[in-house]
């Protein structure tokens, strides 16, 4: 297979277009299976979910002794690039809250618990004193559970737009869980990508067309800040020691 038109990369990652497939190449030659076949397991439930707007999963193969997951192409421009093209644009934001509205009113008991996840991710935190972790985990034990699926990086990179619309792509973290706290990890993105304006009038605008509490998405903020600290990525320290510091402000 001879793969020429780089779509996108990761540190991760390299997705090429092969036609009417996309294929993404996993770049380490000892990529565990399991990682692969989760990422395929995954996308493959919330298609079952009857979702429409996202791209089909067509198998898994290998490229030069290296995992790669082969995709329906969803040509356009992710809406991340049409963003940069028009910076204040609110109704590009409205847009994406009611497409991030309709993927958390899917359901499927199948996904990973997006609980569970938060709860490995804070237990394995080194970076925060044993009091302060539980508070977190008795602050997310507390919580409001529930099937609903959750993206888990619900982002304008990770939305195609073409004529026919917006579609959602890498599923890799999607879990079911309560949606509040997705909508709390886009408001984190945002603001992790310095883009704080947006993320208060996304998160204005996600509540308003679900008909949430404000309240309760910021409830979720330092759980959420809390499990992002996993990655160990130097240039978000500090900000999301701030966003678990400022926890009992919500309170």
């Amino acid at each position: 297979m001879e793969l020429k038109k780089l779509v996108s990369e990761s540190a991760k990652v390299k997705v090429f277009e092969n036609g009417d497939k996309c294929v993404k190449i996993f770049k380490e030659p000892d990529e565990p299976k399991s990682v692969v076949f989760y990422e395929a397991l995954t996308h493959t439930r919330v298609e079952e979910t009857g979702f429409a707007k996202m791209p089909e999963i067509i198998g898994a193969t290998k490229v030069d002794g290296k995992w790669a997951l082969e995709y329906s192409f969803i040509k356009g421009k992710t809406l991340d690039e049409i963003m940069h093209e028009q910076p204040r644009s609110e109704e590009l934001l409205g847009k994406m809250a009611d497409l991030h509205v309709g993927v958390n009113s899917l359901h499927s008991a199948k996904l990973s618990r997006l609980k569970d996840y938060l709860k490995r991710s804070i237990e394995g935190l080194d970076m925060i004193d044993d009091v302060k972790k539980y508070e977190l985990l008795t602050k997310l034990a507390s919580a409001e559970d529930s099937s609903c699926v959750c993206h888990g990086e619900f982002m304008p990179e990770n939305i195609v737009v073409n004529e026919n619309g917006m579609y959602v792509v890498d599923w890799f973290k999607a879990k079911q869980g309560n949606p509040l706290a997705d909508v709390a990890r886009t408001y984190l993105g945002f603001c992790l990508r310095h883009r704080t304006e947006s993320a208060e009038k996304y998160l204005k605008l996600y509540c308003q067309k679900a008909q949430v509490d404000k309240k309760k998405v910021q409830d979720w903020l330092p759980i959420v800040a809390a499990a992002q600290l996993k990655f160990k990525r130097p240039e978000e320290r500090e900000l999301l020691l701030t966003w678990i510091d400022i926890a009992e402000f919500f309170n």
